[in-house]
């Protein structure tokens, strides 16, 4: 028999149309959940391999990518403890580069996605950011989002991008958030960061949709001098001129 959820299936991951079988779920549909959770787990709990990581991220032509680590030793610290993965280890040191724009990758709460993701994106984000300065790509790991200011700070960066694990659900367990801090620097506030989130081609948004944002939200944030609340994402506006539309 035709399943009549088929159709809508073909557009969303969403799960939907599961049906039932008595008072529970049929069993592939139940199955099918205990895998998804299965994979939602794996993607919170494996850890980030970083040697194959940094080989990948030396073909963006950058400089040698340097490696960090969060205050939180392990990953059951860092899941328990997000104040840790916000810092530094103590003594971690970057070299000043004083370039335009750094690019941080962190595992977060999907290792999964920066290893199948993280690479490619900062490469085409980087090809993106034309007549802009790029620091050498960082790694961090037991990482969240606010790392990346300590790390901007100590690189001399005007604007930093954390492209961050987001947290997985039983539909989709490998997608990317990347985080736009301008001046960036330890205190910060959630408020003054821009997020382009759901980046996991082919379902959610892709690499050059992506990188088309950030290049708005960085040409906005240059000319604000400011990120956060007030600068808005003009990529997509067709009311703005192509000379316009990189403006607030």
């Amino acid at each position: 028999m035709t399943d009549q959820w088929n159709d809508l299936r073909r557009h969303t991951r969403a799960r939907i149309g599961l049906g039932r079988k008595g008072n529970g779920l049929p069993t592939r549909r139940q199955l099918e959940f205990v895998a998804a959770h299965a994979v939602a787990r794996d993607a919170v709990h494996a850890p980030l391999e970083v040697a194959p990581l940094v080989e990948r991220l030396r073909a963006m032509g950058c400089g040698e990518p340097m490696v960090v680590h969060s205050a939180a030793t392990d990953r059951d610290t860092y899941l328990r403890r997000p104040d840790l993965g916000r810092i530094p280890e103590p003594g971690t040191m970057l070299p000043h580069i004083g370039s335009d724009i750094g690019i941080a990758l962190c595992d977060g709460l999907s290792s999964t996605a920066i290893a199948e993701h993280g690479p490619g994106l900062a490469t085409v984000i980087a090809g993106a950011l034309r007549g802009l300065t790029i620091a050498p790509p960082v790694v961090a790991t037991q990482a969240r989002v606010a790392l990346g200011d300590h790390i901007g700070e100590q690189l001399g960066v005007t604007t930093m991008l954390v492209l961050i694990g987001e947290r997985p659900g039983l539909s989709v367990a490998d997608s990317v958030g990347i985080y736009l801090t301008h001046h960036p620097r330890p205190g910060r506030s959630d408020a003054e960061r821009n997020c382009v989130s759901n980046i996991h081609p082919p379902d959610g948004m892709t690499y050059d949709h992506a990188a088309r944002v950030v290049a708005a939200l960085v040409d906005g944030a240059r000319r604000l001098e400011a990120s956060g609340v007030g600068l808005k994402d003009t990529s997509r506006d067709p009311a703005l001129t192509d000379a316009e539309r990189p403006a607030l």
